[in-house]
């Protein structure tokens, strides 16, 4: 019972600190909308748990790299895509890894992350006090969202830079065969890489909007949160029943592993822009239907 005296005594104490910030960003001028965008972005990267997440992201390209290093050759065919090629070129470590990440562990991080969004803050009680102050929902919910999509930005990319390194700390590395059969040098292999990271990120987008909107409906931040994952899951679970194949294009998850096109010369940029298009819509229906539960929400009682 006297240990877990302090334990309340630092909870009590970041809630103050968060409430703290809450005032401060509430008491920003209508002019300052940069202003609380970065606060937000600020205080989601200072958490632990954001950096707890991106570990846990970080750690898989460790592990793939890891176990082919320690194991015998892999047989062509066998396992994830490109895992063959990886003792041939670290490079490839990264591609791996985000093509392994992209039906669960992203999803899972940006639901996470997604689903925080307005409900943490009412479930911490510091929700009042965004609003107390003419900061307005509006702008309010526009900076969580941005908040998010940072995130979708932020957890790819730590896939894509940890498998880039520990592949290149461990594994030789030198030109990169594309699948289209063309061959590139590092520095553009790289850039390649990025192009992937954007992509994953674009296709993560809807799911933050409708993580969102999941958060505007309820105070529980754990319950958005695995709304927001078992939805992906749900999704990807359609997308493979050829018995559903109409609605196959539909699903926010249809051309979330569609970056193959990215590795080809020259790129082809059909997947790019159907993604873009198809997630630009879900953030369009499940951003409206956030705005109409959160500017109707009663939040100061």
């Amino acid at each position: 019972m006297p240990s877990s005296v302090p334990d309340q005594e630092q909870d009590q104490n970041r809630d103050k600190g968060r409430e703290t910030s809450a005032v401060k960003a509430a008491a920003l001028p209508r002019g300052a909308g940069w202003s609380l965008l970065g606060s937000e972005i600020a205080v989601l990267f200072r958490r632990r748990r954001t950096w707890a997440l991106l570990l846990a992201l970080a750690a898989i390209p460790v592990l793939i790299a890891v176990a082919v290093r320690v194991s015998s050759a892999v047989p062509p065919g066998r396992g994830p895509a490109f895992l063959d090629r990886i003792t041939q070129n670290g490079l490839f470590v990264a591609f791996t890894a985000m093509l392994v990440s992209v039906p669960l562990f992203l999803p899972l991080t940006v639901g996470v992350v997604a689903g925080d969004t307005i409900a943490g803050e009412a479930n911490l009680g510091t929700l009042r006090y965004l609003l107390v102050a003419p900061t307005g929902r509006v702008r309010l919910l526009l900076v969580k969202y941005a908040g998010a999509l940072a995130f979708c930005l932020a957890a790819p990319l730590t896939v894509a830079l940890a498998g880039a390194i520990i592949g290149t700390a461990l594994f030789p590395v030198g030109p990169v065969t594309l699948l289209s059969g063309d061959v590139i040098q590092p520095p553009e292999a790289a850039l390649r890489l990025l192009l992937i990271a954007a992509y994953l990120a674009v296709s993560l987008a809807g799911l933050s909007a409708i993580g969102l909107f999941l958060s505007t409906l309820t105070v529980v931040p754990v319950g958005a949160m695995a709304a927001t994952v078992v939805l992906s899951v749900v999704s990807q679970v359609l997308d493979q029943l050829p018995q559903l194949e109409w609605l196959h294009p539909w699903l926010f998850s249809h051309y979330w592993l569609g970056f193959g096109d990215l590795l080809r010369q020259p790129v082809l940029w059909d997947s790019f822009a159907s993604n873009a298009l198809l997630q630009a819509g879900y953030v369009a229906v499940f951003g409206a239907l956030a705005y109409g539960r959160f500017v109707t929400k009663d939040v100061l009682s």
